[in-house]
């Protein structure tokens, strides 16, 4: 699709061909295949050739520029619409295989088998006796100084983790543009400590898809930041007024 956005970036040149074309109708013969013409939207610039049709006169060759062009502007449009969505499903896609890649259990798989069956990415159960995979709780950590630490295990548990566990006053923490764990530091109405913080954005480091790296950038805010756009997909989430740690997952 990319590739095709490229081509559709020569559109002008489409578009300029029939403004030559009918400027100099009646200087273009017959049955040319092609014609050197004076571009005028750039001074000084030499005879311009443009490939023409044999076949078609030189008012349907113009017309033919124009269609192409028309046809060029409107797969731009369609194009940069159908890349956003396919990248936003590549972004979806790598969160699940991250959390697959932590999945501990059979309850682990079952809860990420349902999900990709409400996505539609997998065939639904025609078995009757099969219930749909209940959401387990989060995984749940305590920090050095007493802090609770909750952290999602998939998609679904991170949704219902921040949107529905989680108070206003507590600190969100994902990784930076890379899959991972919602993480939630419980501030129980206290404010966090910066060992709290740093061990926090450590778990959620430890959680993600950089879990392997040295230095990893994490994302933080309060709950009250975080929202979930209609029509999202499980676990996807938009967030502001937040600030980044670079922490170290080992």
């Amino acid at each position: 699709q990319k590739a095709e956005l490229m081509q559709c970036a020569q559109r002008d040149e489409l578009r300029i061909a029939g403004d030559l074309i009918s400027a100099n109708l009646y200087t273009i013969p017959k049955g040319a295949d092609k014609a050197d013409l004076p571009n005028f939207y750039e001074e000084g610039t030499p005879l311009l050739q443009i490939k023409l049709d044999p076949a078609l006169t030189a008012s349907q060759n113009a017309q033919k520029y124009y269609k192409e062009y028309r046809k060029a502007k409107t797969a731009e449009e369609k194009l940069t619409e159908q890349i956003e969505i396919a990248q936003d499903e590549i972004i979806y896609l790598d969160s699940v295989f991250e959390a697959l890649s932590r999945a501990a259990t059979s309850q682990d798989l079952g809860e990420i088998r349902a999900e990709l069956m409400e996505q539609g990415y997998i065939r639904k159960l025609r078995s009757k006796k099969e219930k749909p995979a209940a959401v387990s709780a989060p995984l749940t950590f305590q920090t050095s100084d007493g802090f609770t630490v909750l952290v999602g295990r998939n998609n679904r548990q991170n949704d219902r983790l921040t949107l529905k566990t989680a108070n206003n006053n507590d600190i969100w923490f994902h990784t930076k543009n890379i899959p991972g764990s919602h993480t939630v530091l419980v501030t129980d109405g206290k404010k966090p400590t910066e060992t709290a913080m740093t061990e926090a954005a450590v778990l959620a480091a430890q959680h993600s898809k950089a879990k392997d790296s040295s230095l990893v950038p994490v994302d933080y805010t309060e709950i009250r930041n975080v929202s979930k756009p209609q029509g999202s997909k499980p676990g996807m989430v938009i967030y502001k007024a937040y600030k980044t740690l670079f922490v170290n997952p080992a």
